[in-house]
């Protein structure tokens, strides 16, 4: 499903607005996989005398964070005709079923407080995301940028570059052959990458979308040490350690690296980017 469309019954211009309403990520041993990445909201509401637009939404939210409990990705549509409304939600490759749920129940009350009863959104969180749209919307790019941060702390010395995109190249690889499903996270020489594709996207797509992130988080984070950058259809997160990748205790007191979050400049600040999509009136 394509995020930013425009319905014909709606307002002749669409502005669909991602904007960041905090970010923050740390290495702990029981990682917080709700943590709000980032929000977009159409600027339209629902024009709903009937309450029946109101009505599928609930609906389709309901479905949506049932199937959570059993599988970390699922679609589901609700009403019919031009009532219709098409939601999903993917959580992290490497979440169970447990904390997927916890994280998908999470997004109907942001989506509810931070964005209202508009006509599509989709709010990102750390472990998880969900979007929906209504009938009617035009499909655009599964490349088209989302949202970006990069850490604020840059390489010293030589060699960053390379073992970076080495550890993509990897990366990338790993979406298309890996055994966990358009999903890949690991590390090569003191850089954790962590990738993952949309999940009706095929292993070559995904490849070719993560490929797409990776040259673009090159361009745009440099030689930032951290960054993560979301498209519409895959998002990529990278972190370099020039002492080694962190390790923490887990409850059974065996040392383990950290993958299941990532840090992103943890003593720096964040570059953010706020991301306006312009549909004209066609």
């Amino acid at each position: 499903m394509g995020l930013f469309r425009k319905p014909s019954f709606l307002l002749s211009n669409t502005m669909f607005v991602i904007a960041v309403f905090g970010f923050l990520v740390t290495v702990v041993g029981a990682a917080d996989h709700t943590t709000l990445v980032f929000k977009g909201c159409a600027d339209q509401k629902f024009q709903d005398p009937s309450g029946i637009y109101a009505q599928n939404l609930r609906n389709l939210l309901n479905s949506l964070v049932s199937q959570s409990s059993q599988k970390i990705y699922f679609t589901a549509t609700s009403g019919d005709g031009q009532n219709v409304i098409t939601g999903l939600y993917q959580c992290r490759g490497d979440l169970s079923n447990n904390p997927c749920h916890a994280c998908v129940s999470k997004v109907p009350d942001l989506i509810d407080k931070l964005c209202g009863k508009v006509v599509a959104a989709r709010v990102q969180l750390s472990g998880c995301y969900l979007k929906y749209e209504v009938a009617g919307f035009k499909q655009v790019s599964g490349t088209e940028l989302l949202y970006k941060v990069c850490g604020s702390t840059k390489a010293s010395g030589t060699g960053f570059e390379d073992r970076r995109d080495a550890a993509f190249e990897t990366m990338v690889d790993g979406v298309k052959n890996g055994s966990n499903g358009l999903f890949y996270t690991g590390e090569y020489q003191s850089v954790f990458v962590l990738g993952q594709c949309e999940g009706d996207l095929s292993s070559g797509d995904c490849g070719d979308c993560v490929n797409t992130a990776v040259q673009s988080v090159k361009s745009e984070c440099g030689d930032s040490i951290s960054g993560q950058l979301y498209l519409n259809k895959c998002y990529l997160s990278y972190s370099y350690y020039p002492n080694g990748v962190p390790s923490i205790s887990s409850t059974s007191g065996k040392v383990k690296k950290t993958k299941t979050s990532m840090s992103l400049d943890l003593e720096g600040s964040f570059h953010f980017v706020l991301q306006y999509v312009y549909i004209p009136n066609k």
